[in-house]
């Protein structure tokens, strides 16, 4: 078993990148009027929602990848260099490669 402040830390990370997304996705959905940014920002919150579910992480990363690829094709084209979605991504990908910790293991960092 990995020890508990490494299984601590990937939680934190895991917990923190979701609500993050969730709260930026929000937000754009409540800010904006422009219809294309409404249904990005929704399909964004939904997997959000779903990457903090320890059943539904992978489809929720998914999810989130389509958004943060889009977000920053969008800004490139744009002209706008968006870095943060650069580590958004790679953090969705590492906690969704790691997968949920297992019973025992959330046990362990209670």
């Amino acid at each position: 078993m990995p020890p508990r402040p490494l299984m601590r830390s990937f939680v934190a990370l895991w917990l923190t990148t979701g609500i993050v997304l969730l709260i930026g996705s929000l937000r754009t959905v409540i800010e904006t009027g422009n219809p294309h940014l409404i249904a990005l920002g929704s399909l964004e919150a939904l997997s959000a929602l779903l990457f903090l579910v320890p059943r539904t992480m992978r489809w929720g990363a998914v999810g989130l990848l389509v958004t943060i690829a889009i977000a920053f094709v969008v800004h490139a084209a744009m002209g706008q260099f968006r870095g943060d979605l650069l580590l958004y991504a790679a953090t969705v990908v590492f906690v969704s490669v790691h997968g949920s910790l297992t019973g025992p293991q959330w046990r362990a960092i209670v």
